[in-house]
């Protein structure tokens, strides 16, 4: 299954800076401002909600992967000029600050699995992007930072709280506090990032992860992500909901499919259900 959205087709409300594909149980967003870095538009942040709709009402879609067009970044941040239209008064704020919201949740608490991949620069908004995904898989090339301490911006506690269960407390100061840029080793350290790869492997290596994943079970996948999403809650896990994903788990054909491919020495066929 393969095909490109954009303007002119069935998601053709989604920014021509967002583009969309599916192939091999794969959704791919590529975000494509590279005059920018690939900075967010506000467009862009509406669209992706959409996409990641789109994505979840297929079944085919067993994994989602972030990335930036052209090689040279993931995301620099937003696009600050378009600050003085979308933050010009209380209101627009508020209307920009709830559509990043929405569109940062929409990604974080996707049901399926999601991984960023970072080339080159990943800068601010493009480092809270990545956080939202489960996987950040990164090239030898790229660097990190979030430069707040140099423009006087304040992060909300919703922001923060991604990077903290991510990196730890320690980390997360250092990176807001030096606003300094971190190289992909340093970002390994820290737990920003999952993984290291030279960046003529790096398409292939993602591609290759995606598809290992999307060969796996998905229920097992989603109940995993669920209750280690719900043990680092600080509002405490939701035990009834944790119980009730893996019970799905053991009543599905998929768990029966499993045990049968182990017997048989083949590979299983998981179908979701």
């Amino acid at each position: 299954m393969c095909g490109v959205h954009r303007k002119g087709n069935s998601m053709s409300d989604i920014t021509d800076q967002l583009v969309i594909s599916k192939e091999n149980g794969v959704g791919l967003i590529q975000l494509d401002n590279q005059a920018k870095r690939n900075a967010m538009t506000f467009d862009m942040w509406q669209g992706i909600p959409k996409v990641l709709d789109d994505f979840e009402a297929d079944d085919a879609v067993r994994v989602v992967v972030v990335s930036g067009r052209g090689g040279k970044a993931f995301c620099a941040g937003a696009d600050i000029s378009q600050f003085e239209n979308n933050r010009s008064s209380e209101d627009a704020v508020e209307i920009y600050n709830n559509t990043v919201k929405a569109a940062s949740d929409k990604l974080a608490n996707c049901s399926k699995p999601t991984i960023a991949k970072i080339e080159g620069f990943c800068i601010g908004g493009g480092v809270g992007l990545a956080l939202c995904c489960d996987l950040r898989i990164a090239n030898d090339v790229s660097t990190y930072a979030v430069p707040a301490a140099k423009l006087g911006l304040g992060y909300r506690a919703d922001g923060l709280t991604r990077l903290v269960n991510v990196v730890g407390p320690s980390f997360a100061k250092e990176i807001f506090y030096t606003a300094r840029q971190f190289n992909p080793t340093e970002a390994l350290e820290m737990g920003l990032i999952n993984r290291i790869v030279p960046r003529t492997m790096l398409n292939t290596y993602v591609d290759d992860y995606a598809k290992t994943i999307a060969h796996n079970a998905p229920l097992t996948i989603y109940a995993a992500k669920v209750v280690i999403d719900e043990l680092i809650n600080p509002d405490g896990g939701d035990e009834v909901r944790m119980a009730q994903v893996v019970d799905d788990c053991f009543n599905s054909a998929d768990y029966q499919e499993g045990r049968k491919a182990f017997m048989e020495k083949r590979k299983p066929q998981f179908q979701g259900k």
